[in-house]
């Protein structure tokens, strides 16, 4: 899920693609898109782009005699799973480009478009910041670190701290990969109660005996949690490139890729947190941690059997049945017609439930045949907290 970094990389991405493009006509929308028609039409504007948090404002400004005469409109862009903004042909549209604005000629016709693959992006005409979201952890961070320690007395606190870290009222900006790498960095069990840990911080006071480069020094080498919200992210914007995102074969999710110590890190721990997101780290969870759940292991492929050891060990034959066949050995030569067993198809809070291949929807389970599993994905749609966080 694109978290603060990549939100400010697309911003900057916008202002730099569209420097010296001139747009005209009306702004179109997919026919799939269940975003609100973006009724503005001019002759000539411009596009400009800036972001706060996991928010990024787009300004349509009409150039001096565009007609109609209007005022500028502004859209705020939150990009939930798979959001981006992509300058293309206009002839060559990629997919899932569910709103896309068009230059005017003459010049190259160029489209830039927001495309969103799993549609859980939302625009908003106005270009008002979503109410009840904190400061942005990379842009404000003297207010948001002030409105963090002044709130610690909010519910929000009794949680672990890695769930807390998703709370967009306080923590603007980070997501599910950057908590991993701020909580790893730290040393913190993911699953410690928050407010232990940022009740910390207030009492961690420089000895008044530090000259002032030396207490500049001393923060810097041992940075506390909230310090590192506003600089790990920084990190992430200052590799360029798209950031965190699906492009596995580009270059510079490959250096996002190598920047990570944690986040999907072979020989890390994962946990699901109550929301049924996946925290990475290292060592012990914590006191908070799910009860009954074990913490998984990632192992790095270069642990397991080279091929050479899989061929003078070959694996034991498995004599055991299969499950069909167990299945029907097991059935009575000849049994009355039964109603079949119905599914109780549980939908994960995270993605649809995806049927198994070849299973037909409506269709019952039967002895004998297994049952659609639930597929998981890391990040849901909505951070949780009490506002929309994509």
């Amino acid at each position: 899920m694109p978290e603060g970094p990549e939100l400010h990389l697309a911003s900057h991405f916008v202002n730099e693609a569209c420097r010296g493009l001139v747009f005209g006509g009306g702004v179109e929308k997919s026919s799939i898109s269940r975003n609100p028609e973006v009724p503005f039409e001019s002759s000539a504007y411009c596009i400009s782009a800036s972001a706060r948090g996991k928010e990024l404002r787009l300004t349509l400004s009409p150039l001096p005699g565009a007609q109609p005469p209007q005022e500028p409109l502004a859209l705020v862009f939150r990009f939930g799973m798979s959001g981006s903004f992509q300058l293309v042909p206009r002839d060559e549209l990629p997919p899932h480009a569910h709103l896309r604005f068009y230059t005017a000629p003459p010049g190259p016709r160029l489209a830039l478009c927001f495309v969103d693959i799993r549609r859980f992006g939302r625009w908003d005409l106005g270009g008002k910041w979503q109410p009840g979201r904190g400061p942005c952890v990379l842009l404000e961070y003297e207010q948001f670190r002030e409105n963090v320690l002044r709130n610690l007395v909010d519910k929000a606190f009794d949680r672990p701290i890695c769930e807390a870290l998703l709370d967009q009222r306080f923590f603007n900006g980070i997501g599910n990969y950057l908590r991993a790498e701020i909580l790893f960095r730290l040393r913190i069990p993911p699953f410690e109660k928050a407010r232990t840990v940022l009740e910390a911080l207030q009492q961690r006071k420089p000895s008044p005996e530090l000259t002032l480069s030396q207490k500049i020094r001393a923060k810097l080498q041992n940075p506390d949690l909230l310090e590192l919200c506003h600089s790990v992210p920084k990190e992430v914007v200052q590799l360029g490139g798209k950031g965190y995102g699906l492009e596995s074969g580009e270059e510079d999710f490959i250096a996002f890729r190598a920047w990570l110590r944690c986040y999907g890190v072979p020989g890390m721990s994962s946990l699901r947190d109550r929301h049924g997101r996946t925290i990475w780290f290292q060592g012990d969870p914590g006191p908070l941690a799910p009860k009954g759940r074990k913490s998984r292991h990632k192992k790095s492929k270069a642990t397991g059997p080279s091929p050479e050891d899989r061929a003078k060990n070959p694996p034991p034959p498995n004599k055991a049945p299969s499950r069909t066949r167990r299945a029907w050995r097991d059935l009575p030569e000849k049994t009355a017609p039964q109603q079949p067993e119905g599914t109780s198809l549980h939908q994960d809070s995270e993605a649809p439930t995806v049927p198994e291949k070849g299973r037909r929807k409506g269709r019952q389970a039967t002895p004998g045949h297994r049952r659609s599993r639930k597929i998981k994905a890391d990040a849901p749609p909505l951070e949780p907290e009490g506002t929309s966080a994509s």
